[in-house]
């Protein structure tokens, strides 16, 4: 593959940009600001936004690519998104200063894929699962993965990162970094919502097949990730579950060979999101149990995404290495407040819809933040804004609820 030196002078430019920011101490500090919040130290809430709806947040051609060739166009979006962020909405993001050059992984997947009726519109779309799991034998259709690694490839994406920016910034190999279990994001897919709701009381024995199943897949998955020495470190400013980032002093452990990473020496995660309505028993008995086998491979977890969690401690403190739990819109802040005291992150999650109104009120906005973070007090806290579907196309009320939230997290510093 060649790039063009059209592409190659405007992909360096923007590294350029991003190699001068990563520069900046600021960088540092605020690696420090999420290394003791992780590590369950007093520190003000830190502030992340993510999963923001692109489509509408581009001023001023800041994101219009310009690179004609595809590879260039894909290094060139990346870039353009992270300058845009710390322009407008940088919150207490922490730029790397190294580009990575993911491995070419490759898995066989779970032999069953998502059937649907869809109804899409520009860019969102209404999703009707056609179920396919409805006895035993069909538990039988989810199938064990086959992880390869094409060698010949990375090496030769990295030699053209390498080449590409040369002089600007290093580039690092990076493979599998803790990696996202939901199991049941996939069993809803392939069972339908409401028959897998159904099927808790109706069909038991069956879902707890599927899932040890399912699990099963996922644990060989991740044992062929560490055989074939494809985990890389997301105790850095990598994106830790539904969370923030996973800088920490307790991990990796001593026994740590830099060399070949274990799951031991790296964050975990895991979340049911469709389990918003499940009780605590059947959440144990039909999520977690079966969770629980890879979250203690783990040297540190995250727990949640979108379900509320705050009655459901009495579960999840059985999860010996949890150290982040996920507390949604949704979920009783007081109540989580209390239930996780300073034993974990509070890994707050303001509710997106106020950036969809028909009018833009950023005085409500800040007394929204204001009154959440009052109950919490004195938990160890992290404001994480995320999926974001629409800003009206009005980009602005994004960057002023990132001003807003840094402004009013500044005001609850210890």
């Amino acid at each position: 593959m060649t790039v063009s030196q059209k592409d190659r002078d405007i992909l360096r430019g923007l590294a350029a940009e991003i190699a001068e920011i990563a520069a900046l101490p600021i960088q540092k500090e605020r690696a420090k600001l999420w290394t003791d919040l992780n590590d369950l130290k007093p520190t003000r809430p830190l502030v992340w936004i993510n999963e923001v709806c692109w489509w509408e947040m581009n001023v001023n051609d800041e994101l219009t690519c310009r690179c004609e060739g595809g590879w260039a166009r894909g290094q060139e979006g990346p870039f353009r998104s992270l300058l845009y962020q710390w322009n407008h909405l940088p919150g207490d993001i922490v730029i790397a200063d190294c580009l990575e050059s993911p491995l070419a992984i490759h898995s066989t997947g779970f032999g069953i894929g998502q059937l649907d009726h869809r109804t899409q519109s520009d860019v969102l779309s209404s999703v009707q699962f056609i179920p396919q799991i409805a006895e035993s034998k069909d538990v039988l259709k989810i199938k064990m993965p086959e992880v390869t690694h094409d060698e010949a490839a990375t090496e030769a994406h990295y030699e053209l990162m390498c080449d590409t920016y040369d002089g600007i910034m290093p580039v690092r190999k990076v493979g599998v970094r803790g990696s996202w279990f939901a199991p049941w994001d996939n069993l809803i897919r392939w069972w339908g919502v409401t028959e897998a709701m159904m099927d808790l009381a109706l069909k038991p024995d069956l879902v707890n097949e599927a899932m040890t199943r399912l699990v099963d897949c996922y644990i060989h998955e991740l044992d062929q990730w560490e055989n074939l020495n494809l985990l890389s470190s997301n105790v850095n400013n990598s994106r830790v579950g539904s969370g923030g980032y996973g800088y920490t002093t307790d991990l990796p452990p001593a026994d740590c060979d830099p060399a070949h990473l274990l799951p031991k020496d790296l964050w975990g995660c895991a979340t049911p999101q469709i389990f918003s309505e499940v009780s605590p028993e059947m959440h144990w008995e039909f999520a977690l149990r079966h969770e629980m086998r890879w979250l203690e491979r783990w040297g540190l977890t995250y727990y949640g995404c979108c379900e509320p969690l705050h009655n459901k401690m009495g579960i999840l403190r059985k999860v010996p290495n949890l150290r982040k739990v996920s507390m949604s819109p949704k979920a009783d802040p007081v109540k989580g407040a209390e239930e996780l005291g300073t034993d974990y992150v509070f890994s707050m999650k303001p509710n997106p819809a106020i950036l969809a109104e028909d009018r833009w009120r950023p005085e409500v906005a800040r007394d929204n933040l204001r009154e959440v973070l009052e109950k919490i007090h004195g938990c160890r806290v992290e404001i994480i804004l995320k999926d974001i579907s629409t800003v009206r196309h009005e980009p602005k009320r994004l960057w002023e609820w990132a001003a807003i939230a840094t402004e009013v997290a500044e005001d609850f510093a210890p």
